[in-house]
């Protein structure tokens, strides 16, 4: 009996509910598997639930979503991170409902052609939601290779010997179920700690299990030290209570979400120049401690200014309204911002 056949008889019996994930038997709705398939990318599961649940309530097909306004969809997306994800997943939606007739290409190659669309998700849109054989790799697929194999070359080294391995056991029919079964695996039963191997329906084959040596799958390369930013931001209050905020540049780090004012992040930040980035002249206060936020590439460190006063708002800036701030496509950056801020006026 081969991989495959062990694996989809497991995930026929085991299967994870998952709200876009189609029923047995019926085919599955491209557009529901893109959407969850973009959002899951650097997310977890329980993450992503309630987003996608929220993004179909608001857009239930891609045209819809082609439709909607830039700053709708920010603001929907708030929160879940990685927000150039939700600019090419709009921009997306406006090719596949302009240029597709609203109707996803249902081979690996069209589906790459779209904004925001990279081999893996290409691979699982096409095996999942049309049936093609395709090689499906994520996290998850990842630590079971490597540990079916005992494949020792570090990450991220390791990925064309995990892509080949998994190239030879995904089967030419239901490989979509295929590669949904190796993810739910990792998921449920090869996890990163304590994979229960007495469950696994591959464990007579896995060498890591064999050898006893299943937690140092995959294995990585050294980390390299993250580096670090810093710099302050701004929180203005109005007599009214509103708040000064502004649009970041749609293209960068979090482009196109609403921010508190701030200078320029950097590794040589200096204090003593932060009040040339104020966005008004007023007497500002520097609160005390600071906030602390990791992005992928670097650790940012923000001292935080506050002011009250009624001046209008500068170009580029406008006021909000302190309870319209939640409604706003805030980063959790900037949510922490205004939670350090908010705490010292209680």
């Amino acid at each position: 009996m081969t991989e495959a056949t062990r694996l989809l008889a497991w995930y026929d019996r085991h299967r994870r509910h998952l709200p876009w994930r189609a029923a047995p038997g019926v085919a599955a709705d491209p557009y529901a598997v893109w959407l969850s398939e973009i959002m899951l990318q650097q997310t977890t599961v329980a993450a992503v639930k309630a987003y996608y649940e929220k993004f179909l309530a608001l857009w239930p097909r891609v045209e819809d979503l082609a439709a909607a306004e830039t700053d709708d969809v920010m603001r929907a997306w708030a929160g879940l991170g990685y927000y150039s994800r939700a600019r090419n997943l709009h921009a997306c939606a406006k090719v596949v409902a302009a240029e597709h007739g609203g109707r996803f290409p249902a081979t690996e190659e069209g589906l790459r052609a779209l904004p925001g669309i990279g081999p893996y998700t290409a691979a699982a849109i096409a095996a999942i939601a049309f049936g093609a054989r395709a090689v499906v790799v994520d996290g998850n697929v990842e630590r079971v290779v490597t540990r079916l194999f005992a494949i020792e070359e570090p990450m991220p080294r390791a990925k064309p010997l995990v892509r080949a391995a998994m190239d030879r056991i995904t089967p030419d029919l239901r490989a979509g179920d295929f590669a949904q079964a190796t993810m739910d695996l990792g998921a449920t039963i090869c996890t990163p700690r304590r994979p229960a191997c007495a469950l696994c329906p591959l464990n007579e084959g896995c060498l890591a299990r064999i050898e006893q040596r299943q937690e140092i799958f995959p294995v990585k390369a050294p980390k390299a030290e993250r580096p670090s930013r810093a710099g302050a931001a701004f929180f203005l209050r109005r007599h009214d209570g509103s708040v000064l905020v502004r649009t970041r540049p749609p293209k960068g780090l979090l482009g196109g979400m609403t921010e508190i004012p701030g200078t320029p992040w950097s590794a040589d930040f200096d204090l003593n120049s932060a009040m040339d980035h104020a966005p008004v002249a007023t007497t500002w206060k520097r609160l005390p401690g600071s906030v602390e936020h990791v992005f992928t590439h670097f650790a940012l460190r923000l001292t935080v200014f506050v002011a009250q006063h009624d001046t209008p708002a500068p170009e580029g800036a406008r006021y909000v309204g302190d309870h319209a701030l939640d409604d706003e496509a805030l980063p959790s950056l900037m949510r922490k911002i205004i939670e350090h801020a908010r705490s010292f006026e209680r």
